[in-house]
């Protein structure tokens, strides 16, 4: 029935997310030094659907049918129901996600992991310090460093920290709080790269605060005349693993950098930036590394639990798909600001490096999904490494991170005992505590297709089918991965035509209840910039929005495609819900009203050319359509009832995304609007992307040639 359906199954799992308000975190069971109960054949954790037999001195395992002893320290009687008298008052047989605190074997050399470190490492070349952001950076990372991650009610962060700056050579800093100034080392020799101090480069930032705040004044003035315009980039991170090896623990570089690093040194890159290739079966080079050097080295910050998160700051090509291998590997993440100016950027870039820097990380993490005997995991999406076909390796992982993972069937199930998915991630907490997170999910199964169909997950199925697409074009030409996508598509509605609809014309299109929306999502997929890109979007856009795909959750990839447009002026002021979205075409925009289009990375305020005055004033504090400066950033701080309004939905919507949307006010007719009408999806698209009532006609035309 699973093939003859073609709808995968697959899960989206973000094992850190971040909980909503009114809920307490995961509860920590301790079972002392015999660590967590586990099955003796599977491994499976303990969890409410294990089976208590022989009064409650043995347990059958739910994955994988086993038959184990329950320890003496973990007897209890069962009640007349063959329940535990206990099970409501221990999390791990009562509740789907929990935490175990792991023992001294679930480490790495079987010792305690030391509390992870943070290191700061700065491009100080020519264009980092032209546009201003090497001085802006050291202002706030002043106040920024009080505000580490630190563990429950903790008074300061066990994060320690560490600073070096790089242009083609590399300056590490002793910043020893017994030191009266920072001390500057400097490393030339980047083919063979060591760490000249271990004494003083990590240091607490509270203890070591006045050398610190000396170095970050220093820095902007030390390299102000400098005219060194090329930069090295593998040797940086190789140098901040060896300073994590030394010093015993895991931790994550950010790392700050501008330009192609084209400077002699392991991991040099050429321009191959070559819209030649759009369209050709050479295009999926455009999406490889240049080198496998990034790989290899990603390999070795795994190991290292090393999480490297990649600001860029490119005006001009720099190589994405090369560059985000290492952070993607690793379990990292990386933020692009093309051409970045202070005065239109800083915003946005400190709101995500303050976000960054403060986010809970698991670090040196390994993650394993288990399931009941039928179905088993066979493939994994997301940011990180895997050396064998089981186990998820995160050098870090934060809670913004999806894996998304497919099961096959490999045997019958059965409708009774249903299918059981248990996630376990192992890693070591912010303050060095080596934890287990179990998350436990029970399924129901069916015989009948119709049952299927009424239980399918349209914006989950879109997640995996973005996902697996992205990844195909590291392998296959883009055209082959369209048309891969709308055959599958084809034959899931297909199958549902031919087995569960009722009788009618060929010349209907039926589709489930469930899966109303597949093709008008599917569309957005198939003409994003990955699949279909428009003549403006660059190469490394593209790599960037492959990697950021790649670990979004369902809630991101559904706005990601297909974006969301709220009328202004439809709702009264007065109302504080948010304005029901419109759907996002061209006909939808009425020229005397104002819009907001959002789509989790990009904001923007469309506002029609025949919009009330009295609406213009309230909003931007000028008298007509003509004075409202196209292009605008930042609305006015006005005291009005519409001003608040707008600005308080604009943060709303801000406070809802993992990045900053930067705001674009655009204007009817004006040259901006193409860049806005990119983002109406159900229109066609200058890249020629089909229109969603083009695309429906030809998902018809598919699904009536399988059916006859």
């Amino acid at each position: 029935m699973a093939k003859q359906a073609q709808v995968p199954l697959a899960a989206v799992i973000k094992p850190l997310a971040t909980l909503p308000p009114d809920e307490a975190s995961p509860y920590v069971v301790d079972h002392g030094e015999s660590g967590p109960l586990r099955c003796n054949r599977c491994k499976a954790y303990m969890c409410p659907f294990m089976q208590f037999i022989e009064g409650g001195r043995r347990f059958q395992c739910c994955f994988c049918s086993c038959i184990n002893d329950v320890p003496p320290q973990y007897f209890q009687h069962l009640d007349h129901t063959g329940k535990r008298v206990d099970a409501y008052d221990r999390p791990e047989l009562s509740l789907g996600s929990y935490e175990f605190l792991a023992t001294v074997d679930y480490c790495k050399n079987n010792k305690f992991p030391s509390p992870p470190a943070f290191i700061f490492m700065i491009d100080v070349s020519y264009n980092a310090i032209r546009t201003g952001l090497v001085r802006l950076l050291c202002e706030e990372l002043k106040s920024l460093l009080d505000f580490l991650p630190r563990e429950g009610g903790a008074e300061e962060s066990a994060i320690r920290v560490g600073f070096v700056t790089y242009n083609k050579v590399l300056h590490f800093y002793n910043v020893k709080s017994s030191l009266a100034q920072p001390q500057m080392m400097v490393v030339s020799d980047v083919a063979d790269m060591f760490v000249p101090l271990l004494d003083g480069f990590l240091v607490n930032v509270n203890e070591s605060r006045a050398v610190i705040t000396s170095l970050l004044d220093q820095i902007p003035e030390m390299f102000a005349d400098t005219r060194e315009t090329e930069t090295v980039f593998v040797p940086v991170i190789q140098a901040g693993m060896e300073a994590l090896k030394a010093a015993e623990c895991a931790g994550k570089l950010f790392l700050f950098h501008t330009s192609l690093p084209i400077a002699e040194a392991p991991g040099k890159l050429k321009n191959r930036d070559d819209r030649k290739l759009i369209n050709t079966d050479k295009e999926k080079t455009l999406f490889q590394p240049q080198t496998g050097a990034y790989q290899t080295l990603a390999k070795e910050c795994v190991a290292q639990g090393c999480c490297i998160d990649l600001f860029l700051f490119p005006n001009q090509y720099v190589d994405v798909a090369t560059l985000s291998v290492v952070p993607q590997l690793t379990g990292g993440s990386v933020y692009k600001y093309a051409c970045f100016q202070v005065e239109n950027d800083q915003e946005r870039f400190l709101s995500d490096l303050r976000r960054d820097v403060q986010k809970v990380v698991g670090f040196d993490a390994v993650m394993r999904v288990r399931t009941s005997t039928g179905i088993r995991a066979v493939d994994f999406f997301g940011a990180f490494y895997m050396s064998n076909t089981t186990d998820v390796e995160l050098a870090g992982l934060d809670g913004d991170k999806t894996v998304t993972v497919e099961f096959k069937h490999d045997d019958r199930l059965n409708e009774e005992s249903g299918a059981l998915l248990q996630c376990a991630l192992l890693y070591t907490s912010c303050a060095g505590q080596r934890r287990l997170r179990i998350h436990n999910l029970a399924l129901n199964c069916c015989t009948q297709l119709a049952d299927l169909y009424r239980n399918c997950e349209t914006d989950t199925l879109i997640n995996y089918m973005a996902k697996f697409a992205y990844r195909g074009v590291l392998n296959s030409p883009v055209k082959a991965v369209r048309d891969t996508l709308i055959t599958q598509c084809a034959q899931i509605l297909a199958c549902y035509r031919k087995n569960c609809a009722s009788p009618s014309s060929a010349g209907q299109l039926i589709l489930p209840e469930c899966m109303k929306l597949l093709p008008v999502y599917l569309n957005c997929v198939l003409k994003s910039d990955v699949l279909q890109p428009g003549a403006e979007v660059t190469t490394d856009d593209r790599a960037y929005v492959r990697q950021l795909v790649t670990s979004m959750d369902v809630a991101e990839t559904n706005v990601f495609f297909y974006p969301r447009l709220l009328p202004l002026t439809k709702s009264p002021i007065e109302s504080t819900t948010e304005p029901t979205a419109v759907r996002a075409s061209e006909e939808r925009l009425s020229n005397g009203d104002i819009y907001l289009l959002e789509n989790g990375l990009n904001l923007f305020l469309w506002v029609g050319a025949s919009v009330q005055q009295g609406v213009v004033q309230s909003l931007f504090s000028v008298s007509s359509f003509s004075q409202i400066t196209s292009g605008l950033s930042v609305l006015p701080v006005l005291d009005n009832p519409l001003s608040k309004k707008v600005r308080g939905l604009i943060d709303s919507l801000r406070a809802q995304r993992s990045r900053y949307m930067k705001l674009i006010v655009v204007k009817q007719e004006d040259k901006l609007e193409m860049l806005f009408k990119h983002f109406l999806v159900e229109d066609k698209s200058l890249s020629g992307g089909a229109s969603y009532v083009d695309f429906l006609c030809h998902m018809h035309k598919e699904i009536r040639q399988l059916l006859s």
